[in-house]
């Protein structure tokens, strides 16, 4: 995926930090999919599927499963249909994942296929993970703006997130085999030039909220929960005003609970390598795993020994 460039390289100098542009990532890579199969995926309940359109710069996002006539019915430009997870669903585009092998794989989150018409894209947005946009069949135009904060000023109109306002710094056009590297929250807005497919390889990145839920879920589970102790007082404390030793007692109880290094490695191992779709994964091959002190995890669980 990284054409003649070294991982050192790219992982020194480029991951999470910014933008690449490969050209040739992957030439002779064709597409195991049509765009006709595509969208009989998005036909399925079980597959997560997006159909955006947009008109004199107004966007509307519409959510799968859809129905034959939703694509019959749509006009000959303009609009893009997104399928979440294909890997998990086709074993010839998972095999895609060997070429980003020089990360961990329990970094992975999945593989996200878009078939645009021409003039069709999802607007000027960032995301918050790092993802590969490779091309594989069309072309299409990429502009790049600048990192964003977390706050960045969104349009108020639609369910997209799309950026109120946008400045390009970049404009590249994808040919098949070419990619784009996307560290997180880098602004940005792929519009097709012809209709094509684009795959886009995601890694996973949850909020540290969502992690602390899950965290918190373990230790009630593991009933290593702890009730919050005072500092040692003094009658000077007894006031509405929080004395700083409570901070430090509150933050040094919170360092404790997870300093079992055992314990939050196993529990970030399991949830690391939980599914994306964990409803389905014994319906396919799809496995995260991940090895954490000598200990394999699949799935969520670790092996037994």
């Amino acid at each position: 995926m990284l054409g003649d460039l070294a991982p050192e390289v790219f992982l020194s100098d480029y991951w999470q930090q910014q933008p690449l542009l490969i050209r040739d990532a992957a030439p002779n890579w064709h597409s195991p999919l049509t765009p006709e199969e595509l969208a009989g995926l998005a036909l399925e309940e079980e597959v997560e599927s997006r159909l955006i359109t947009h008109k004199n710069n107004q966007w509307a996002l519409r959510h799968g499963p859809f129905v034959e006539a939703d694509f019959t019915g749509m006009p000959p430009q303009d609009w893009t249909l997104l399928v979440q997870a294909v890997d998990l669903w086709v074993d010839e585009v998972a095999q895609l994942k060997a070429r980003v092998d020089f990360l961990p794989a329990w970094r992975l989150d999945d593989i996200m296929v878009s078939f645009a018409t021409t003039g069709g894209g999802v607007g000027p947005h960032f995301d918050h993970y790092d993802v590969f946009l490779l091309q594989v069949e069309g072309e299409r135009e990429w502009q790049l703006g600048e990192r964003c904060d977390v706050d960045e000023q969104l349009r108020e109109d639609g369910d997209l997130h799309l950026l109120d306002r946008f400045e390009a710094s970049a404009k590249y056009v994808l040919r098949p085999g070419d990619a784009l590297y996307l560290p997180p929250r880098y602004a940005h807005w792929g519009t097709a030039l012809t209709d094509g497919l684009t795959y886009s390889i995601g890694f996973r990145a949850p909020t540290l909220s969502e992690m602390l839920d899950d965290l918190v879920m373990e230790l009630q589970s593991q009933n290593r929960e702890a009730y919050l102790r005072d500092p040692p007082l003094s009658p000077t404390m007894a006031s509405d005003a929080i004395d700083p030793a409570f901070v430090e007692q509150a933050q040094a109880m919170f360092r404790e609970l997870i300093a079992d290094d055992a314990f939050f490695a196993d529990w970030l191992a399991r949830y690391m390598t939980i599914p994306k779709y964990p409803h389905y994964a014994h319906l396919t091959d799809e496995r995260r795993h991940a090895t954490v002190a000598g200990r394999r995890y699949v799935n969520g669980e670790p092996e037994e020994d």
